[in-house]
Formats: structure tokens, sequence, C-alpha cells
């Protein structure tokens, strides 16, 4: 008997060790982040999944850092490799738990960001239509997800310039979409800098649908904010760039 009592101390014992070596893991993955090694984050984030796979967190924490990592690669194939990367992570975030906003909120970044790697167009509109449909899903759990928002935002001004020839493959694969518009898009990214009032690549795409929404003193606005926001992440720094070489050009 004292033995199977030590042996269930020892079990929950080494439980509590893992659950705190993952709080560790988590906290220093954090701290990475805050001083822009989002690699070495992403790292650490890998770390905590080996304990945890199914931790929806970090999955979702992969996911954006590969969608980062992705948009500063100037390489067409590493680009990609971190997109598919991200995907892979988000669709293993919303199987783990898909009532979680996080969850919903990532596969559609990264289905997002997948539009611009894929070069088969019937994969392009599933992309596209997975990115309205999971941020909707993302939406009705928590209306006030500020990424979500912005990804929803995005998507709408992504879908009011599609060209002729995308509206069309829209069309042809799956009997067309929700029609996107600016001033849709606009409502979006406007809820999300009230939500996360220093989320750079909301302010950017906030003032290029003001831009062309034919408000260019509103984009001024929002750029001329853009430019004094604190740079929090490695991607901040050239999007901050564009955004004073956009302001420049309307002032």
């Amino acid at each position: 008997m004292k033995k199977w009592i030590l042996a269930g101390f020892l079990f929950l014992f080494s439980g509590l060790v893992s659950a705190q070596d993952i709080n560790i893991l988590l906290k220093e993955a954090d701290n990475l982040e805050k001083q822009q090694k989002e690699s070495d984050a992403l790292a650490k984030y890998k770390q905590v999944l080996l304990a945890e796979p199914n931790q929806v967190k970090s999955l979702v924490k992969c996911t954006e850092l590969n969608v980062m990592l992705g948009n500063l690669a100037t390489d067409k194939n590493t680009k990609r490799l971190y997109y598919e990367s991200a995907l892979a992570f988000a669709n293993r975030a919303f199987q783990s738990d898909s009532s979680q906003a996080d969850a919903c909120y990532a596969l559609a970044m990264a289905s997002g960001k997948m539009t611009d790697v894929e070069t088969e167009n019937k994969k392009i509109v599933g992309y596209v239509r997975d990115v309205n449909y999971y941020c909707e899903k993302a939406l009705a759990i928590n209306p006030n997800h500020a990424k979500a928002n912005y990804t929803m935002g995005k998507w709408q001004y992504e879908m009011a310039n599609l060209s002729g020839i995308k509206k069309i493959a829209v069309k042809l694969f799956y009997g067309g979409l929700p029609e996107g518009t600016l001033d849709k898009a606009i409502v979006y990214m406007e809820k999300c800098k009230t939500l996360a009032p220093y989320f750079v690549n909301n302010y950017l795409d906030l003032a290029k649908a003001y831009k062309e929404n034919h408000r260019p003193a509103q984009a001024i606005e929002v750029l001329t904010k853009l430019v004094r926001l604190p740079t929090r992440t490695s991607e901040d720094i050239p999007l901050k760039a564009e955004g004073a070489r956009l302001l420049a050009s309307l002032e």
C-alpha cells in the first residue's frame, strides 16, 4: 500500500514539475518576443509543444511567429515554407479546440497568407473562402478579438480590390463569396485599433483602406499615429517605414 501511495505522489509531482517547466518556457518565449528575437521565441514555443502538443496558446503563437518570419523573408521559397508551417500549426490549434476564438483567428490568418504564395487558382480561392469562414467563427465566439477584427478587415479590403480575373475565379469555383467593401474594412480595422492600439499592421492597412476610399485626411491621421508607435516586433520596422513613405506621398 505504501508503495502505491509513494508511486501516486511521484506521479503527481512529476506532473507538477512538467507544468512548472512549461510555464518557465512560456515566460522565456514571451521575453524573447519582447526582445524582438522571434526565431528564438518560436523555438521556445515548439519546446512547449513537445511536452504539451495540444496547447492552443503555443500553437497560435507558432502560427503568428511563422507568419511574421515569412513576411520578413525575401526568398520566395523560404516565405512559402514559413507560411505553410503557420498553416500547419493553425490547423493543429483548430483541431485541438475549435471553440477558442484564438484558434479560429489563427487559421483565418494563416489561410490569408497562403493566398500570397499559392499559384493554383482553385486553391487561392479556397484560402480566400477560409479566411472569411474562420474569421466569422472567431468573431462569433468573441466579437472583441482584436486580431480577428483586423483579419476580417483586411479580407474586406482585399475582396473590394479583387481584379476581374479573381472575381471570375471566385464565382467559378465557389459560386461567389460575400462582397467585400472598403467601408466594412474600415469598420473592422477601426475596431481593432480601439482594441489593440499598438498593432502596427492594422494601422497601415487601415490607412490604405482610407486612401482607397478617397478619405485622405483620415489616412493621414492614421499614418501620423502609426509612425509614432513604439517598435515592438521586428516586423514593425519595415511596416512603419512603409507607413512613413505613404504619409509623405499624401501630405
